[in-house]
């Protein structure tokens, strides 16, 4: 009988994803940044363990940092590494790109919401940053009810053959 096959690391494609900002904000603008990440945090996101939805990214001394992102501290392997799981991390963004967020910020009241963590074809961890501003209740339901004619009309045409 086969063993059961051990999850696989993620070594490109999405690690973690933030499927609530799409509803909760309409995103105006989307940003790749680097993020300063140390050994075992990266080894956690392979494993897909971070979670992006109370995390936002902000300006803080000239720099960009996400802040609340939660990456659960690496337990296999004989050392556990010990980090702090919700620390600040820095962003790394082109200093013309920093600019026009910072700018976007603080002028239009714009927030900066994380999309998703993935690494790219050589292995680097990136996140998807999105400028967003946040919608109302009624684009709330609006999108909700777009979501259900979608998800009828699908299946009317799946049952007409």
């Amino acid at each position: 009988m086969a063993e059961p096959r051990k999850k696989a690391l993620i070594s490109h494609g999405i690690a973690a994803q933030n499927r609530k900002a799409r509803f909760d904000y309409k995103i105006l603008d989307t940003y790749e940044a680097g993020i300063v990440l140390v050994g075992p945090e990266v080894k956690s996101l392979r494993a897909g363990r971070a979670t992006l939805t109370e995390a936002w990214a902000g300006e803080r001394d000239g720099e960009m940092w996400i802040f609340n992102l939660y990456i659960p501290e690496w337990q296999a392997g004989s050392v556990v590494a010990k980090f702090e799981p919700r620390r600040p991390r820095k962003l790394l963004l082109h200093r013309k790109q920093a600019e026009t967020l910072t700018g976007a910020i603080s002028r239009e009241g714009a927030t900066l919401v994380p999309l998703d963590i993935h690494f790219n074809d050589r292995g680097v961890a990136k996140l998807t940053l999105g400028l967003a501003e946040g919608k109302t209740k009624a684009d709330k339901r609006q999108a909700i009810a777009e979501r259900d004619w979608k998800r009828d009309k699908a299946r009317v045409m799946r049952d007409r053959g």
